[in-house]
């Protein structure tokens, strides 16, 4: 029978290796992972963790820079990546395979990275946080409670079906805000067109009959010529508002602002309030069942609520919990998480299935986002509807109250 050499990592990270003598490698991976082993590398006749030729994937490059990949593309590493473990290929083995066929070079770049890091004996949750712009903390810190249970195939198979319901919740977020940016931008358009190449035209007439021009017109005239010759400026404040958002955004004060307005705007508010809640149970509830700390999972929650206020109430609970408090407690005191989700955490709590019970919150909460986001195009289209009526109807009585006015002296003329 042939012999196998090997590396692979304990529960407690640290790195083995040894000869095993076996059938096939699948019948020494098979061993390994008995003993609750992370298996790196196996190589017939040679030293495990021996240096090999990097895979240099399609057409025999590899970027030389690393990137972030798509979600698309970081779902489909996951799953494969979960997959080749569980049946019993190794891990440094399978990332060099999934460097190849990786279309995105810069990716590509990243994961062959990844696996010279691990060839050369580092932790694969290590070499993953050397790649922070493709591998967010979560993903380091889930792979890393993997790599300790001996698990890190339902690990990644559980980090890939978190991954794909966050694509899935962006996809539909993108879907309910595109109809009416794109309106909205239509709106604007035609209002532009009437002020900036419609209306100057009827001023010389109005101004050439001895009639009084009512308020409006006036208002409507002046506005059009000061877009007519500050076209620029107006421009310029544009870009101007949306960089001061920015910097406010960046900012402690202005950003958490900024997230508060965000979930108590109309119609949008509640919605943003859902996709909030849904992400905090979700993320929290996977990070749990992956045998993350409660402590190390807040910790994550936090950084990944995507909402300052969230952010502020999930970190004063983590405090709490410190401090060997509940959980629930300083939740009940934020505005942002509802009664029904605090009391079902501190049941979660009591009986030991907080997991659980957030995730049922997550299942709750996404089918509230998907319900919203299928009736928010049609309460936005009448209120879009409204607001280019307004503007256009009032731009069109602009125009015809001094026609009014003339017919009104040519009939008292008469």
């Amino acid at each position: 029978m042939p012999s196998f050499k090997y590396a692979a990592k304990t529960q407690e990270g640290k790195t083995i290796t040894g000869t095993v003598t076996a059938a096939t490698a699948g019948d020494v991976v098979g061993e390994l992972r008995r003993k609750n082993l992370v298996v790196i590398d196996i190589r017939e006749g040679r030293a495990a963790g021996s240096k090999s030729a990097p895979n240099q994937g399609k057409g025999g490059k590899i970027s030389s820079r690393p990137g972030r990949p798509s979600g698309d593309e970081l779902v489909v590493f996951t799953r494969q990546l979960a997959t080749m473990i569980s049946a019993g290929i190794t891990l440094l083995d399978s990332l060099e395979i999934l460097a190849g066929q990786i279309g995105n070079p810069r990716f590509r770049r990243t994961v062959q990275m990844v696996a010279d890091d691990v060839r050369a004996g580092a932790d694969f949750s290590a070499a993953l946080a050397k790649h922070s712009r493709a591998f967010q903390q979560i993903y380091v810190s889930m792979v890393r409670a993997g790599e300790v249970s001996g698990q890190l195939d339902e690990i990644l198979a559980r980090l890939a079906e978190y991954l794909e319901n966050s694509a899935r919740l962006k996809r539909e977020i993108k879907a309910a805000m595109t109809y009416p940016v794109i309106s909205l931008v239509m709106v604007v358009g035609i209002t532009m067109f009437l002020m900036i190449g419609i209306v100057p035209q009827f001023k010389p007439i109005f101004t050439s009959l001895e009639i009084k021009i009512p308020a409006l017109t006036q208002n409507v005239m002046a506005t059009s010529d000061w877009l007519v010759e500050q076209w620029y400026t107006a421009i310029a404040l544009v870009f101007a508002g949306f960089f001061a958002l920015r910097m406010i955004k960046k900012t402690q004060a202005g950003g958490r602002a900024v997230d508060w307005l965000k979930l108590k705007v109309p119609i949008f508010g509640p919605l943003f309030k859902k996709v909030a809640l849904g992400r905090f149970s979700q993320t929290f509830a996977t990070l749990l069942k992956s045998g993350v700390p409660i402590l190390g999972s807040l910790e994550i929650v936090a950084e990944t609520a995507g909402n300052k206020v969230i952010e502020e109430a999930v970190l004063k609970a983590r405090e709490s919990v410190r401090n060997g408090n509940s959980l629930s407690e300083p939740l009940e005191k934020s505005p942002v998480f509802p009664p029904m989700v605090t009391r079902m955490i501190a049941i979660g709590e009591k009986s030991g299935s907080l997991e659980q019970l957030l995730e049922k919150i997550a299942t709750f909460y996404d089918e509230q986002v998907s319900s919203s986001v299928k009736s928010l195009t049609s309460m936005i289209e009448p209120l879009l509807i409204g607001f280019m009526g307004f503007l256009v109807g009032g731009i069109v009585l602009a125009v015809f109250l001094p026609i009014f006015e003339i017919q009104k002296k040519l009939t008292q003329g008469g």
